[in-house]
């Protein structure tokens, strides 16, 4: 069992995004995603306050955390802007002195601080050192020479009895800090449980990135509220 004050609790932010540039500032239902993200953090019933950080270089960003009075990391421009290693993308990791990391999208705003705090609860009690955050799919699959993955009970396209599929939610993520330089994030990925995987809802974990996603995903926030 890990002890809760040796996690770091980070949201990254950026407003330099190409495909949907400033959107973690931009008006949503009242208020702006890294709002969302980082008040759902301070409502968590686990995690320590002095434990979360806000990473972003943006004034208006570093705004919001002055706001909500959480940790700054302030981070290097290129760091937000250009294609880099891993270690280089999340340059925080050996400098605010943790020893395991769990990392939230401000960019899933239907995550629910339930299922938050159950990410957190699994990875302080797990013997595993990272975590993924997932959700189950039943489909069809084939690979890119069109050769089939998943074809269980394709003549009747009854997808609800074939077995199950996970894809990657993009919402959750834990690891060890030191494993960063190495490029592992929060596992290997190239076998069982490395990293282990925690299943999360499809319409928890859905993903802006497109303003079409911003907007249909502002009528169900706005629907959920």
């Amino acid at each position: 069992m890990k002890n809760i004050n040796d996690i770091a609790f980070v949201v990254s932010a950026r407003l330099s995004s190409e495909r949907l540039p400033r959107k973690m500032i931009k008006p949503f239902c009242g208020t702006t995603l890294t709002d969302i993200v980082i008040e759902k953090m301070l409502k968590s019933s686990i995690v320590p306050k002095e434990n979360i950080y806000l990473s972003a270089c943006d004034k208006e960003l570093i705004q919001i955390a002055n706001k909500h009075d959480i940790k700054i990391y302030k981070r290097s421009r290129e760091s937000s802007e250009y294609e880099k290693t891993l270690a280089q993308i999340l340059e925080w990791h050996d400098k605010i002195g943790f020893k395991y990391y769990i990392m939230i999208s401000g960019c899933c705003p239907l995550l629910k601080i339930e299922t938050i705090d159950g990410f957190i609860n699994n990875f302080v009690e797990s013997e595993y050192d990272g975590l993924f955050a997932v959700f189950e799919k039943k489909n069809m699959i084939w690979d890119c020479d069109r050769s089939p993955i998943l074809t269980e009970h394709v003549e009747t396209l009854n997808t609800k009895e074939m077995v199950p599929f996970y894809e990657a939610a993009h919402c959750l993520y834990a690891g060890r800090t030191d494993w960063i330089p190495q490029g592992k994030h929060t596992g290997t990925f190239a076998k069982k449980d490395d990293p282990p995987l925690y299943v999360v809802g499809e319409n928890e974990a859905f993903d802006i990135d497109y303003l079409w996603q911003f907007e249909m995903c502002e009528v169900l926030y706005g629907r959920k509220k």
